[in-house]
């Protein structure tokens, strides 16, 4: 189940649209350069982005050998990417600058295994190279991409898009609004219309924010930490702050919110080994898993699930799903529906047999219970989208604890219908409420078609009184959004979870 990260997209998907982004950065940048409208030499770029991609990826490979962990190759593009459109291009007969960007490229892809508590990186990767490039090499980042005037509509668009799609207007707009407060503070105020111009159109501002601000590993997951993540490295990435003589760069700001949010964040990265598959309902599979140690988390939060591939595709090999069983269980549930034509990840996991190991970390999400317990609540589940569900109702049952919920589950048959138990058994002791909307071959008792306006005034007469918790489809889960605002269900008490699923 896909869960806050991003309920709104798939994790790959993700990854994708940002590798996407910045190889448009990159091209655009080379056609500039070739009409001298961007201030690099476009073979030297060109040649400097071939020897990044190439040390990154040998040096990730070497050490994801060494240490025995799943390499994640779009990440490594990425990376070298970020790297390219940060530092200096340099000639190929200049040979100090070709050591400076290839110890830049090693130290940041070396980063995420030496520089790993608990087997998570604790450093912005890219950040970190260009630091310790400028630090012990005096090869600093001078140009970054985004204050390149010519570029900067190509870093809005796409930029833009990828924090829409990351759901962190939050995180970007409190570092922007903050780093822009702390400009002016320290700028005299006949200089800040000059200060504007260049902080918005001729620095790394809107790059920074977009690209390695929203970088989810080393940023926080939860709400409010997010955002004073976001504030503490505003503050430091205002071009007049500094400690005696010493000036923070973006990168170093980056680094000290990278500590924050380490401490504020769950920590480590789990090895779990496979117990049991159960099928739940055609299609769809429980992998329940065993921990070395008891996972605290709240139910309905979700986990980066980690897979080495022996051949991945353009999906890579991390997924987000929600923890399918209750924090009250001893072993690990995930919860998959499968299709017929599943991504190189599902079939690696569907083939898996007890005994062996999946990597699991980034615990995180709030699509959780409210604290409550008097809250009317109303569930609202689409195909696999009750897995977050399960969680919760099997944490209800296990600490027996009575909540007034109702469930209404929509499916497309009989044989899609998940975790009839847990549903039952939260009916018999807590008194839970539960309607089957079937579309196709309802039975008595069961809802005709698909969950909708009528079914929830029927199902649910005191609606306006409730909490909506939606996970499904993202159609679904957008439909019936729509369709709650419209009855006049106020927006802050809809929670959504929507489910991409088809991966």
């Amino acid at each position: 189940m896909i869960s806050t990260l991003d309920r709104f997209l798939d994790h790959q998907t993700m990854y994708r649209l940002v590798l996407y982004y910045l190889i448009a950065l990159l091209g655009t940048a080379l056609v500039l350069g070739f009409f001298k409208l961007a201030p690099h030499d476009p073979v030297a770029l060109a040649f400097t982005t071939g020897l990044m991609l190439v040390a990154c990826w040998i040096t990730n490979k070497a050490f994801a050998v060494v240490f025995q962990v799943p390499a994640n190759s779009e990440s490594v593009y990425i990376t070298a990417l970020i790297l390219a459109l940060i530092l200096d291009p340099v000639a190929i007969s200049d040979l100090k600058g070709i050591g400076a960007v290839v110890c830049a490229c090693v130290w940041a892809m070396s980063s995420k295994f030496i520089l790993a508590i608990g087997r998570k990186h604790l450093f912005n990767p890219a950040a970190l190279g260009v630091a310790l490039s400028a630090l012990l090499l005096d090869h600093p980042a001078t140009w970054w991409v985004g204050g390149n005037l010519p570029l900067l509509p190509v870093v809005l668009a796409g930029g833009l898009l990828i924090v829409r799609k990351l759901r962190r207007l939050d995180l970007v707009a409190t570092f922007i609004i903050v780093a822009l407060a702390v400009t002016l503070s320290t700028t005299e105020p006949s200089q800040y219309s000059t200060a504007l111009i260049e902080t918005l159109g001729s620095s790394p501002l809107f790059f920074f924010a977009f690209v390695m601000l929203t970088e989810p590993l080393t940023a926080p997951t939860m709400r409010l930490s997010r955002i004073a993540f976001a504030a503490i490295v505003g503050f430091l990435f205002a071009p007049n702050i500094h400690v005696g003589s010493f000036y923070f760069t973006p990168e170093l700001a980056l680094l000290v919110g990278n500590l924050f949010a380490y401490v504020v964040s769950p920590k480590g990265r789990l090895v779990l080994t496979l117990e049991r598959i159960e099928q739940s309902a055609v299609d769809s599979y429980d992998f329940v898993f065993s921990s070395p140690r008891k996972v605290a988390f709240e139910a309905g939060q979700y986990l980066e699930w980690t897979l080495g591939l022996d051949r991945s595709d353009n999906r890579g090999n991390r997924r987000y799903f929600t923890v399918a069983s209750a924090p009250t269980e001893q072993s690990v549930r995930l919860g998959v529906k499968f299709y017929p034509r599943s991504s190189a990840f599902k079939q690696t996991l569907g083939a898996m047999k007890p005994g062996s190991t999946i990597h699991a970390s980034q615990l995180a999400g709030e699509f959780t219970l409210p604290a409550d317990p008097e809250t009317k609540i109303a569930f609202l589940a689409g195909g696999i989208g009750i897995t977050p569900f399960r969680s919760m109702l099997q944490y209800l049952v296990d600490i027996h604890e009575k909540r007034p919920i109702t469930v209404l589950y929509g499916v497309e048959t009989q044989q899609d219908i998940a975790y009839r138990d847990v549903l039952d058994r939260a009916k018999r002791e807590l008194g839970v409420k539960t309607v089957l909307a079937v579309a196709n071959g309802a039975e008595r008792g069961q809802y005709p078609g698909y969950i909708d306006a009528r079914l929830v005034r029927l199902a649910i007469p005191d609606y306006l009184e409730r909490m909506f918790y939606i996970s499904g489809p993202q159609a679904m889960v957008k439909a019936l959004r729509g369709k709650l605002l419209a009855m006049g269900v106020h927006r802050s008490k809809i929670k959504v979870d929507y489910f991409p699923g088809f991966a």
